[in-house]
This record gives structure tokens, sequence and C-alpha cells, in this order.
């Protein structure tokens, strides 16, 4: 004996053999009965055979006496409506028909009452013309609104009237129009929304909070509480699908107070001019009705909702919609769709759109949506001054705003270096760690004189850096050397050591704070101080303990100092990006990695493994947890070499440049941080009574070759005896306290 119920349409996944629906897009809900009875295409043919015979029926097609009565019968009960009607069966039956290859002719639930309410109401209006008494003779003989019409008319002229009868009908056309276009009815209230009410508001306008209230008042624990009993009925959200467009621009807000711009800056100029992209693609359309029937297909019904077309990226913001689980014979319960079976499919949402990858972002931080970020078929370039001439970037009223790039919405974004007040940028190699780097620095030689703002630049590749030289805010040379690399930055440390100092003595507690009162006591002016190093991943390894130190106390302590510092590589491992640099970066630039676990180094969060390359970017905030994904800033050689001419040329008196190729730690060159070492090593060999070399690496954090040094020191100056072999442990010989031992601990 046959299964009453027949098999599954070819694409539907195997998941969903069982269910009663027997394609992934139903249009009947599932009852009881034999498969066969719910099956599109009968229902369609049966359909649009109907509505043909009809047709032919009425204009003469087919002889006989069946076809006369036929038109006979149609007639009277429709009157000169009937070829109407009979033509939408006959659409309705072909739309069935080609349901999976024409999306465009479906209507929902609503467009379908609207077009019945037109119909019944035009029904009425075409037996308006005849009297009252001879409107149902004229039904008889097929003219007006037949029967239908005769009645519609009939009844409501009882109640209200033969006038109100016929406004009655105006009324259903018009109701029935407004909802199979929701465009229409748009339109007709566009002026009404547009008056003012008399508290201000406009009509029909929704408070935003209202809006969100709602939106968050869905169940929460319906994970929780969710039970395999049965598959899931899915349901396809109510409503039309959207059609997606970008954002409407909003009220442009008036131009906040700038900080006035000095004569001495360079002007915006010498950056290429500002660029935009097209925000309108019609490809759009296409890729939101692929994500909808995709997610349907596995049993995710969704909607789109929103569209936001960035330069690189396209973000469509995707609504979850609702399924039917069945406890045993009770009734179905409704269960709003998971957020981590729209995560899980971002695979085959990839392979559906043809793109490289996609990532989902779930939920969208403060919206009740999944966002879909797919790359554009184009990008489109991010330069400099577009993103500084924004209004976000000029509501930054401090010297170290930088320019970041532009969101998946294609709006600028910007940050205060001096609240990070640390950056760390990692990434794979070429994907745009230096043209980010580069971007930062011209944010800040355009906002900044020498007597402002100082950098020292770390460039072990010395190719990167090298066009900055001879710029006035340089402190010391572009520094290339690891060793250096390692005096610079503790010269660096005893700067803000120093800066503690003077703000003690002046009773301030920021560098804010004493620039006020410098300018009230006449004293020059502390500037601001930002290290950039390029390739951090080539100094770990010559000195980790130093650069590791010295970084870690310059992070936990520099920002009241106006000390900042910016750190990139392109070996996001362990070993680099140690743990006490993350602790103290907390804001993080992540470029395209080519594995997870090198975005969870940096991150401490998967997602960088999906980025494009060429600028693309997470970027995270300290202000909170929440990845913004951007398209960096694009600097070109030409730009950076315009700014760097025109500092050179200002600091040239005299034919003469005044930019300083002195370097700080000069001075320190000749000492070596031995004599630090051997006094600690002295205290600690006091304290504990240990002396060997394993133990002082472990206590001094230091290498083997370092700490046997300074055995061997401490044996040259009869502090320790010398190695009596076999492990035993060596001879004490300073009884005394390190600040009493001549020659050794007399710092001061």
């Amino acid at each position: 004996m046959p299964s009453s119920t027949s098999q599954p349409a070819p694409g539907v996944p195997q998941q969903d053999v069982d269910s009663p629906l027997k394609s992934p897009d139903p249009v009947f809900l599932p009852l009881p009965g034999p498969g066969w009875l719910y099956q599109r295409e009968l229902w369609g043919a049966i359909l649009g055979l109907a509505g043909f015979i009809a047709c032919a029926a009425l204009v003469s097609l087919l002889p006989g006496r069946p076809s006369r009565w036929l038109a006979g019968a149609l007639g009277q009960e429709f009157g000169w409506g009937a070829l109407f009607i009979s033509s939408l069966c006959l659409l309705g039956g072909a739309a069935l028909l080609v349901w999976e290859q024409m999306p465009r002719l479906r209507l929902d639930a609503r467009q379908v009452i609207g077009l019945e309410l037109a119909l019944w109401g035009g029904l009425g209006l075409l037996h308006s013309p005849f009297p009252l008494a001879e409107g149902y003779d004229r039904a008889r003989a097929g003219l007006g609104g037949g029967y239908f019409g005769w009645a519609i008319l009939y009844g409501t002229s009882r109640l209200l009237g033969r006038s109100g009868a016929i406004l009655f009908c105006l009324a259903l056309v018009a109701a029935g129009a407004c909802l199979l276009q929701p465009s229409l009815w748009r339109r007709i209230s566009a002026p009404v929304r547009r008056f003012p009410s008399r508290s201000g508001q406009r009509r029909g306008a929704t408070p935003q909070p209202q809006r969100e209230d709602r939106a968050f008042s869905a169940p929460a624990t319906a994970e929780a509480v969710e039970r395999p009993a049965g598959p899931p009925t899915v349901h396809r959200p109510a409503g039309p699908v959207p059609r997606p467009h970008p954002p409407a621009k909003a009220t442009p807000e008036p131009r906040p107070r700038l900080r006035p711009r000095s004569a001495k800056l360079p002007p915006l100029d010498l950056l290429a001019p500002a660029s935009t992209f097209d925000a309108d693609d019609p490809g759009t359309r296409y890729q939101a009705q692929v994500i909808e029937e995709t997610l349907t297909q596995f049993g995710v019904p969704a909607r789109v909702v929103e569209v936001q077309r960035g330069p690189t990226v396209t973000q469509f913001g995707v609504e979850p919609g609702f399924v039917e689980h069945k406890r045993g014979n009770g009734p179905a319960e409704r269960r709003k769709v998971r957020v981590n079976r729209i995560v899980a499919l971002s695979n085959d949402l990839a392979l559906a759109l043809s793109v490289p990858a996609i990532r989902v972002e779930a939920p969208v931080p403060g919206r009740p949506l999944v966002g879909i970020e797919v790359p554009n078929r184009k990008g489109a370039l991010v330069n400099l001054r577009s993103v500084m001439e924004a209004d976000s970037f000029r509501r930054l009223r401090s010297p170290l705003a930088v320019a970041l790039g532009q969101s998946v919405a294609g709006k600028a974004a910007a940050a205060d270096l001096a609240k990070m007040p640390h950056l760390l940028v990692a990434g794979a190699t070429g994907s745009g760690k230096s043209v980010c780097v580069n971007a930062l620095i011209a944010c800040l030689l355009l906002q900044n004189s020498p007597e402002d703002l100082k950098l020292l630049l770390v460039d072990p590749k010395r190719v990167e850096m090298a066009g900055y030289a001879g710029v006035p805010h340089l402190i010391a040379p572009v520094v290339v050397e690891a060793d250096q690399t390692v005096m610079a930055l503790r010269w660096v440390c005893q700067e803000m050591d120093r800066r503690y100092k003077e703000f003690a003595r002046t009773r301030v507690r920021n560098i804010e704070g004493y620039n006020t009162g410098a300018a009230k006591r006449k004293e020059p002016r502390l500037p601001y101080l930002c290290v950039f190093i390029d390739e951090l991943a080539d100094l770990m390894m010559v000195s980790p303990d130093e650069v590791e130190r010295s970084i870690c106390r310059l992070a936990q302590m520099g920002r009241a100092t106006g000390i900042h510092m910016v750190i990139a590589t392109q070996r996001p491992s362990v070993d680099v990006v140690t743990g006490l640099i993350k602790a103290n970066f907390p804001a993080r630039i992540a470029f395209a990695v080519s594995t997870q676990i090198d975005s969870r180094v940096i991150l401490d969060a998967p997602g960088a493994e999906q980025l494009l390359g060429r600028g693309d970017m997470l970027f995270m905030s300290p202000e909170g947890n929440r990845l913004l994904r951007l398209q960096g800033c694009w600097v070109s050689d030409e730009e950076l070499r315009a700014i760097c001419d025109y500092w050179r040329q200002a600091a040239m008196v005299g034919g003469e440049t005044t930019a300083s190729t002195a370097v700080p730690w000069e001075g320190m060159e000749e000492e070596s941080d031995e004599d630090t070492l051997l006094n600690q090593a002295i205290a600690i060999i006091q304290e504990t009574r240990q002396a060997s070399t394993s133990y002082l690496q472990r206590r001094l954090r230091v290498g083997y070759s370092r700490a046997a040094r300074i055995m061997e020191q401490l044996e040259e100056r009869g502090i320790i005896g010398p190695d009596p072999g076999g492990g035993r442990p060596r001879k004490i010989y300073i009884e005394t306290a390190p600040a009493e031992t001549p020659g050794i601990m007399d710092e001061e």
C-alpha cells in the first residue's frame, strides 16, 4: 500500500523530510489528511484551468450549451466584473505553478485581504448607477456588479442610505488598495503626518523609546525551555518582504563649535579630495531575497528589515521569525528562532551568495536584529580627508583625535588617542597595518605643532617611516636598531618619572592641569609624547624582558603625563602580544588574520579571520567590548610627503633646519643597567642568603647569560665565593646592609 505522504521536493534539506510540509516555502498550514491534498502545484493547476475555462466562456471562445450556461451564471453572480475575476483565477493558478521561479508574484495574507476588499467594493460601485428598485432585475440580467454587487449595495443602503452605501464601497476600494500597496498609504498620509500637532510632534509619529521597548519585550528564555519534541512547523514572518534600501539621511545637525585651527597648521588641501560611494545598489534586493530563502530552506524563518551599505561591506538586518513546537498531543507552541541557528548557517549563506566569507553579528548591539555582513562586489576607497571633515571627527575637541575609517553603514568613525590611552594594531602581512599607522601619524601632524606634540618613531624594518626624517615633531631621528629601541623606551620611562615629579611640585594631576597652570606661571608647556612602534615582534625577539617591562610600565602610568603608545605587529602570537601587554592595551585594532587563534590572541574573540584584508578591520573600543567593523583610511605616499614637506619648510630658518637631530638618550648609552641589576642581586642575596645563576635568573627576570655574568661580578667583588661544584651552594661573605658596602650600593 503506497504511503499517503508524498516525497519531498528536490532541494529540501533532509531534516524536513518527515515534516508535514512538502516544500521549504509552504502556502498552506499543515492539516490532517492525505499529503497530495495540500500540494501547491495541484491547486495551481486546478485554479488556472478553471480561470482559463471561465475566460474562454465569457469571450465566447468555447461553443456549446455548457459554455453559454457558465457565462450566464458568472454574469449573474459578478456582472461586469466576471471577466476580471476569471482573469485573477488564471493569474493565481499561474503564480502557484511558478512559485519558486517568480518570487515577486507572491502575495501575503494582508495583500490578499486587500484585493478581496477592493473587489467587493468595486462590485458594489458597478451596481450604483441603477435604481434600488431595479437592482435585482439588472443583476439577474448580468449587468452591473451582479448578485454580489446588488447585495452589497442594497444591504448597506438600508443602513446608511444610497449616498452612504456608495461612500462605503469607495472606502472598501481605498482600504483594499492601501493593503495591497503599502507605499500608497504612506503617500496619502504624508501631508497629514508632516502637519505638527499641539504637542509639537508630527501626527502619526511614534516616539523612538516606545518602539525600542516593544522590540525588547519579546521573551528571551525560549532557548532555555526549548525541547526537541516533534518536528518544528515553520511559519514565514507576516507581512511582505520589504524592499531593502539605504537608511534615510537624518536631518543635518548643526556643526559643533570647533577648536580654533591655528594658521601654522597645514591645510587639509594637502590631502586628496573627499571620496564618496554609491549607497544604493540594485543587487542588494536580490541578496536580501537570497538570504531569506536560504534561511527558510534550513528551517530558520527570518525577514530582512534593514540594509546598511558601507564602502566594502553591506550589513543586512535580519529579524528572526517564529517556529512551532508540539508537545505530544497538546497544542503547538510558538517560539522565537534561536540566534545561534542563524550564526551556524554563515557558511551556507556565503555559498548561496557566492561571496568569499560573511560575518554574522548576533545580535546587533542595542537592536533586536541579527547583522549579516556581506562583501560588496566592488569596494570603495576611504581617504583620510573624508573622515577628518566628518562631524564625528569634528566633535572630538582633542589634539590627539585620530581618524579610523568608515563603518558598515558608511558613517565616519574617529577616536581620541588620549582616552584610549594606548592602541594595539595587529594583523597578517599586507592587511593594512602600516597604512593605518601612517594615517594615525598624519592626523596628529595635521592638528599639532611641534610645540604641542613630540613623536618617537621606531621602525625596525627601516623603510616604513623613513619619509618622516627631518620633521620637527620628532624628538629624535627614526629609531631602527633594536638596542637603541631599548634605550629609547628607558628614556621615555625616565621622562615619565620627571613629569610626575613636576606634577607633584605644582600639585596637579595630569598634563592638562599642568599646561593650564603653566600659562599662568609663564612657563613652557609640556608637549604630548606619542610613541609609534611599527613591528613589536622583532623587538621581542631581541630583548623581550626589557621591552615588555618598559612597555607595560609606560602603559600603566603614562596616560596622566601625556605619553601614549601605538604598537603594531604582524605576528599576533602569545610570545609577542603577551598577557601583560594585552591587559594594558584595552583599545585594539585587528586586521585580517589567517586563523581564529590569532583573532582570539588580539581581540579575545573570533571574527578577524573572516575579514577581507586591504584595510578591513575590527576596532575594540576601550569604552566597551563591542567590536566595530570599519574600512580603514587610506593615505597615499604623496599625501604624506606633502605633509612632511610642509613641516620641513616651516622648520627652515635662514636656509637651515631647526629640527632636532640629537638623541636624548646619548648620555645613557655609555651607562648600562648592569649596576642596577647588580644592586638588586646584592639585595636579594642579602635577604634570602641564596646565590645561584638560576635563582637570579628567576628573581631578576633576565636571561641565563646575563645572570651568569652577574654571578661573575659578584664573585670578583668578593660578595660570594667560587662555585664549589657538585650542586653545593656558594658561600656568601656579605653580612652588612647593601647600602654600607663601599663602592657598590652608593648611587646617591
